[in-house]
This record gives C-alpha cells, sequence and structure tokens, in this order.
C-alpha cells in the first residue's frame, strides 16, 4: 500500500560557538512570536524563494543577530526530520549549521526575536530550548569536540594571532579537562602546518614573554589530538 506524498517545509538553524571569559557560550534569541513565545532558541528560519540553504542559514544570521555570514565558516551538522519537531506546519525539515569564532561581539537582535545573546553551553542545555534544539546544541558541540581531535578548528575560537597556552586554553573549555601542558606544547607544534610562529611575542602575568602563533595552512592534524575518554562534561 503506498503512502501519500507529503509537502516538506525547509528550514535552517545555526549553533554560533565562541568562548567568552573562558566559557563556552552559544548564540541563541528569545523567540517574540508563537510557537514557543518568550522561550530560547538558536537563531534560524524558512527557506524563501530561490535560496539555498546554506544562503538561508547566512541570511537568518543577519537578520535575527546583525551579524555577517560572510566572516563565518558554517558547516552542517546534521538533517533533523521528526514529524512533531515544529506544530507551525505538518512536516518541517531543517538543516543545522555550526560555526566557530573567537570572542564575538555581543549580538543585535532583529526579525522575530525579541533579543539574541551569548548564554552558556551548560546554561542553554539546562534551560530547555524551544522545538529541538537541545538536540541539535548536543550534536553540534559534540561534533566540535570531535573534531577537535582529527581537523585544525581549535585555531578558529582564537585570535588572528595566539599564545599555546590560549590554543590550550581552547581545548580545555571544549572538551571540559585539564590537559598536560608540556605535552600539549609538544603535540601542537609537531603536527604540521597547525601553527605558524609570527615571530611577535606576548607578555603575561610572570613577565616571560609568551611567543605568538597564527593558524597553519593545515585543515586536518596528524597526528590527531586525541579527546581524552574522561571528559567530565
Amino acid at each position: 500500500m503506498s503512502r501519500p506524498r507529503q509537502t516538506v517545509t525547509l528550514t535552517a538553524d545555526l549553533v554560533i560557538l565562541t568562548i567568552r571569559d573562558g566559557v563556552l557560550c552559544v548564540l541563541v534569541v528569545e523567540r517574540g512570536n508563537e510557537p514557543f513565545a518568550g522561550r530560547l532558541a538558536l537563531p534560524g528560519g524558512f527557506l524563501r524563494g530561490d535560496e539555498s540553504l546554506d544562503q538561508t542559514a547566512a541570511r537568518e544570521l543577519s537578520e535575527e543577530t546583525g551579524m555577517n555570514a560572510e566572516k563565518l565558516v558554517l558547516r552542517q551538522v546534521g538533517v533533523y526530520s521528526a514529524p512533531d519537531r515544529d506544530p507551525r506546519r505538518p512536516r518541517v525539515v531543517t538543516c543545522a549549521y555550526l560555526a566557530i569564532a573567537p570572542d564575538l561581539p555581543l549580538p543585535a537582535a532583529g526579525s522575530d526575536a525579541r533579543s539574541a545573546r551569548w548564554l552558556p553551553v551548560a546554561e542553554a542545555q539546562r534551560s530547555g530550548l524551544a522545538f529541538d534544539h537541545d538536540e541539535i546544541l548536543r550534536d553540534a558541540v559534540e561534533l566540535a569536540r570531535a573534531e577537535l581531535q582529527f581537523r585544525t578548528i581549535a585555531t578558529a575560537f582564537c585570535g588572528d594571532e595566539f599564545t599555546i597556552g590560549e590554543l590550550h586554553a581552547v581545548y580545555e573549555v571544549i572538551w571540559g579537562v585539564k590537559l598536560d601542558k608540556p605535552n600539549f606544547h609538544r603535540k601542537v607544534t609537531e603536527s604540521d602546518g597547525f601553527i605558524v610562529p609570527t615571530g611577535g611575542k606576548r607578555p603575561t602575568p610572570n613577565g616571560r614573554p609568551a611567543t605568538l602563533y597564527r593558524a597553519g595552512g593545515a585543515t586536518t592534524l596528524s597526528p590527531p589530538m586525541m579527546r581524552p575518554r574522561s571528559t567530565g562534561a
């Protein structure tokens, strides 16, 4: 027995991660419209006209937060298609995107969002986001944690120039572990193309200048930076 075909509506949702004051944070908006008016949610919205989903994600990011997607690299997290995930229409399928950037500024709300702000990931996970955004956030954070093992995305949390100590802090914040500093230093400097010294130095509280680095040209880590089994997160 054949089943009737269904009309599917497409949306794009965004998980934008940054580190603020040593805490992993996610960009959330307070919904201004029903359903879930007043609840926190990830930025996102419906595909329009002849847009691609990538273009929808970029537009929604700009409309709901005032941020420019051209400055961020959007990476697909997954597709979410549960029949009841969005009460507005019978079948709403969303493609979720992950973007990472260093110490992003305070966002400005727009469109159908009452407000936009950075929220610690742990707090967002406790608060209960609208729709199925808890699941999307969980998957995106786990993707970021996993990608740190095999790809050079950790430098995306840093500025144009950074110290190994700052890069070390990125791994500790995202993985939720304490990492041995000498061992970490050896691994990142021996990974071909991961980081490149700039020739500059930065003063530190202990008085000993720290060498500055920039992101290298590699996109994968060789050898990988394996995540400890016990993350404490």
